[in-house]
């Protein structure tokens, strides 16, 4: 027979795990001793973790958190008795944004991002009346600004776009959104135009003897992402205590605000070229404490446009570099999931599939001449059952 527990007993199993603070609308779960938030604003229930075991953290999580709410209500309350304008609209929607504790703190940033290239494209657009704003209108907008942008970029924009509207249809404020019909674009693979091998001595050699102040820096970062596959970003939060010899790996974490691009860290393994920089590094600059960043400079693109006009060959870019070393470790036999991984992609291996999944002409004809197709003489095989066509696995 199924046991079942008095009310009594299920409330005081409840208050066992919460524990009131001296805050009000502050509690402490007490098995992993987490604070949440429990409020009402606007006659709604808000309970909502503030990701911290740090009591004075979480106080100041908390406020945070009521003020995002409660400004978010009166923004609300304010569309409802009169006129929604599309900056009422678009700031509902940032106060959704930074109250869903699912997206990263870039992400946040980058929705930002959207809406400023919103407001100096349509200059008009932030005090008008959503329900004043036609599909037409739209339209005309998102002709003018697929010119000036990128694809990325304007997708990502339009998106912003939709979701604002999104805001007033949700408050009652209009019907449509006039904005659904704005159609995306599709984003071009980049046709990469990487240097060989040979190339990429050359240019680093260039940079490092040019007789600036910072060319061996310079030097240093363009083979420190090439080595490494790291973004930009990524490579400049890298510490020597990051670097583990031992277990010959990195440690990428990326901002320490923002973290890496996907919000997870990953370990990537040191190839014998990276060693030989990092211990050359490290033994021009034994001094420095484990907390100093491998990398003086956090850029180089100057010094890499010069080199490689001088050396006539494609300017290329710090992440023409992430791909060089994806490409590279391609061509070298490592499989596309292992180096997707590397890279610290979440997709197992689908992006890098499309993105590098063609290799450069010289190795593809390289691996061409190893596929054969003739009889092989029966001396030469142990498996006469099996196919007599041979073919090398690309």
């Amino acid at each position: 027979m199924r046991r079942t527990s008095r009310p009594d007993q299920e409330s005081a199993n409840h208050e066992g795990l919460w524990q009131k603070s001296a805050t009000p609308n502050l509690y402490r779960y007490r098995p992993s001793g987490r604070y949440f938030a429990r409020a009402k604003v606007g006659g709604k229930l808000i309970r909502q973790s503030l990701k911290t075991s740090t009591y004075s953290v979480a106080v100041l999580r908390l406020n945070d958190l009521l003020k995002e709410n409660r400004g978010r209500l009166e923004i609300s309350e304010a569309a409802k008795s009169g006129p929604m304008t599309f900056q009422q609209a678009a700031e509902l929607l940032l106060a959704r944004v930074d109250a869903d504790p699912t997206l990263k703190p870039a992400t946040r940033v980058y929705r930002r991002r959207c809406l400023d290239a919103l407001r100096r494209t349509w200059p008009d657009l932030p005090d008008t009346d959503v329900r004043r704003i036609t599909p037409h209108q739209c339209q005309d907008w998102a002709a003018d600004f697929a010119k000036r942008y990128s694809e990325t970029m304007y997708n990502n924009t339009v998106g912003t776009l939709r979701m604002v509207f999104d805001v007033a249809v949700k408050n009652g404020v209009r019907f449509g959104n006039p904005a659904a019909e704005v159609r995306k674009v599709k984003v071009p693979l980049k046709n990469l135009r990487l240097p060989s091998l040979e190339q990429f001595a050359a240019l680093v050699r260039t940079i490092a003897e040019r007789g600036g102040r910072f060319s061996r820096d310079c030097a240093n970062l363009v083979e420190f992402l090439a080595y490494g596959g790291f973004r930009k970003g990524e490579a400049e939060f890298i510490r020597w205590s990051d670097c583990d010899f031992s277990k010959s790996h990195i440690h990428v974490a990326g901002n320490p605000e923002f973290g890496t691009k996907n919000g997870e860290v990953r370990w990537v393994p040191m190839n014998a070229a990276m060693i030989t920089l990092l211990q050359r590094l490290r033994a021009e600059r034994a001094e420095e404490p484990p907390t100093t960043a491998v990398m003086k400079i956090q850029e180089c693109q100057k010094a890499m446009d010069r080199a490689c006009l001088e050396l006539g060959i494609d300017r290329i870019t710090h992440h023409d570099l992430r791909h060089f070393f994806a490409t590279t470790c391609i061509e070298a036999g490592i499989d596309i999931p292992t180096v997707s991984r590397w890279l610290g992609h979440k997709d197992g291996g689908a992006l890098a599939m499309r993105v590098y999944g063609h290799l450069r002409d010289q190795h593809s004809q390289a691996m061409a001449q190893r596929v054969i197709f003739r009889r092989m003489p029966a001396e030469a095989t142990t498996a006469p059952a099996r196919s007599t066509l041979v073919g090398a696995s690309l």
